[in-house]
């Protein structure tokens, strides 16, 4: 409802602007006419000839949506907004060709107050632009290409809260059972809004995301193949460098790779979003740019499709082989935003191409790119993934691309990619687009593993507490690891997926007192266990299941995490371990977590640059620590 408000709002007072303003040029014309001039001399007269060429024409073809957050009515310092004024002071009292603009702006401060729509301070800013814009000294103000309210509106973005793994007892509950994630959306969405200059929404830091971004090098501990499965594994621990009392156990499981011109053929329908929200440059013409990027890496065989949706749906390239380039090229540039957003019906039509298309034993996938606003039709949640859990169980996946920002829906677009069995990615940039859909397109396309889950179990002479570090979003129940009809995540070619613990070893501080009434007080001597509980160096035992691509049923494997596997000191530590625990203390501080209180921005700022090596994305990730840092306030410790 409140969004609701906010949209007619400005249309209102955009209308109202538009209609004062040809009311004045009537005025002007009007007078002009009692003096004997004639009509067309007297517009010509009032209007001018030309804009500036700032200026955007206002075209009663351009939507106005729920995008209307892309006004630039951005709250400015003190000192900002007085240089503003300085420059371009408001006009005279007596000047009555700026009174209905002033006028609007006063019932514009007294709405935005009342509604709670935006601060005094973002009208003023808006108001000072307004007038820093009237270059014609005719009392005409063209909107300029950065007239955007993202930062006097409160942002309309969506997350979902998933909370923070507790600490555990060993001796009350050894298991840890979890889905595999693959999905890096949180990273490329946290690096956008410190890119705008502002930390983000806690709820859109999800740490796995910002682990599992980054692609593994050669200075990373090697991992080792297991036996019968279609994963290398890797494993290190070392003292956790927030708290150096206790452990932190790192873990990789990287699929087996697969060459793209082996792999089997690609059926895609490319889903674009056409609706207003989709206008902005970061949105439609971002995806337009990376969809045809992808079609050209497309092989002759594979066949792809264009769906697309908004008030309505529509098929805007039936399936075309990719060697038809040009046509494919040519459909993509012929999309335009306008219109709501029906995305369940887009969604069907999707699915019905790709259905018509389907390539028995090949890669049938739906791409969306979304911002995620589904605002007519079928639009909850629950509807939409029993949707999409129903055609990924007939072989036609669901990959999402996410673009936008200030009504970016990401808690809708979370819980449906969990369900449809393929990837989650947030594109911020054409960059972003060619690392998810050019360097990683093997693994954002092809699945070699689905529904993978890992259980682990700790060994309680040598682990007294553990705590996992993100995947909040994909905890599973202990049951649910042997029960093949709970869906998981899907791991697709050559993808590296990373999993981290902090542990108190036995013998260490626990988080809670012993316990006054239980017959087995907790141990904290290897000499409370059996020869057989501690008949090795142990700290846990891995177990993980998978389907194949199209199988039903699952396999298993295991594999010991040993203590020898240890580095004496978190500077001995391997690199992969030592970047990943950077990666993970950034993005708890980011969420404000409790167990990284002490920690500076510049701490992790370190860890991080001794262990990027040459990878551009880590040097990269040291820069956003550092701004991470200037917008926290520098190395004060994170608020509790």
């Amino acid at each position: 409802m409140k969004k609701l408000l906010e949209v007619v709002f400005a249309v209102v007072i955009i209308a109202l602007i538009g209609c004062y303003l040809m009311l004045d040029a009537g005025d002007g014309v009007s007078a002009q006419g009692k003096a004997g001039a004639q009509s067309q001399n007297a517009s010509q007269s009032a209007v001018p000839e030309t804009l500036p060429e700032k200026s955007a024409d206002i075209s009663p073809d351009i939507p106005i949506s729920s995008d209307v957050e892309s006004l630039d009515v951005e709250p400015q310092a003190a000192d900002e907004h007085q240089a503003v004024s300085e420059k371009t002071p408001p006009p005279a009292e007596n000047d009555r060709t700026q009174e209905p603009v002033k006028s609007i702006f006063s019932e514009l401060r007294k709405d935005a107050a009342t509604m709670q729509l935006a601060s005094p301070g973002a009208v003023d800013s808006f108001e000072a632009r307004t007038y820093a814009n009237d270059v014609s000294g005719t009392g005409y103000y063209p909107m300029t290409g950065d007239f955007s309210i993202s930062g006097g509106f409160p942002e309309t973005a969506q997350y979902e809260s998933y909370g923070e793994n507790p600490v555990k007892q060993v001796s009350r509950d050894p298991l840890s059972t979890f889905s595999l994630d693959v999905n890096t959306t949180s990273y490329a969405n946290t690096r956008r809004f410190l890119n705008e200059g502002r930390l983000p929404d806690p709820d859109a830091v999800r740490v796995e995301e910002l682990v599992n971004y980054f692609p593994a090098m050669d200075q990373d501990m090697a991992p080792r193949h297991v036996e019968g499965s279609p994963f290398d594994v890797a494993y290190e621990l070392a003292p956790c460098p927030w708290n150096e009392d206790n452990t932190l156990l790192w873990m990789t499981m990287t699929a087996k790779g697969v060459d793209f011109s082996e792999a089997p053929r690609a059926n895609l329908v490319f889903l674009v979003d056409v609706s207003g929200s989709m206008s902005p440059p970061e949105r439609l013409p971002l995806v337009q740019s990376a969809l045809k990027m992808l079609s050209q890496q497309m092989r002759p065989d594979d066949m792809i499709s264009l769906v697309t949706y908004a008030g309505s749906t529509a098929v805007a390239l039936e399936a075309t082989p990719g060697r038809e380039r040009g046509k494919i090229t040519a459909a993509i540039d012929s999309l335009g935003a306008g219109g709501s957003t029906a995305g369940a019906a887009g969604l069907t039509l999707a699915y019905e191409q790709a259905r018509r298309a389907y390539i028995k034993g090949g890669v049938n996938r739906i791409l969306l790119c979304t911002d995620g606003d589904f605002n007519v039709g079928v639009s909850d949640s629950e509807t939409l993934e029993s949707m999409i859990e129903r055609e990924r169980e007939g072989g036609v996946t669901l990959s999402i691309l996410g673009f936008g920002t200030d009504n970016y829906n990401d808690a809708m677009m979370t819980k449906i990619s969990n369900v449809g069995n393929g990837n989650y990615s947030y594109v911020d940039s054409m960059s972003e687009a060619r690392k998810v859909l050019n360097e990683e397109m093997t693994s954002t396309l092809v699945t070699v593993a689905k529904d993978v889950k890992a259980q682990i179990e700790f060994n309680p002479a040598n682990v007294m507490e553990y705590r996992q570090i993100g995947y909040e979003k994909r905890i599973l129940r202990d049951e649910d690891f042997n029960n093949d009809a709970i869906d998981a995540g899907d791991v697709g070619a050559g993808r590296r997926v990373t999993i981290l613990y902090e542990l108190t070893p036995a013998g260490g501080k626990p988080s809670v007192d012993p316990l006054r009434y239980q017959a087995s007080p907790e141990p904290v001597s290897r000499d409370d266990f059996t020869p057989t509980e501690m008949k090795s160096d142990e700290v846990a035992w891995l177990k993980f299941r998978w389907k194949e691509p199209d199988g039903v049923k699952s396999s298993m494997a295991e594999t010991p995490i040993m203590k020898t596997e240890s580095a004496k000191s978190f500077s001995d530590a391997g690199t992969g371990l030592r970047f990943s625990a950077a990666v993970a203390a950034y993005g708890q501080k980011l969420r404000n977590g409790s167990h990284l209180s002490d920690t500076t921005w510049s701490q992790i700022e370190a860890w991080a640059d001794a262990s990027r090596g040459s990878d551009p994305y880590r040097a990269e990730f040291v820069q956003l620590v550092k701004l991470a840092g200037s917008l926290s306030g520098g190395n004060k410790p994170a608020e509790k």
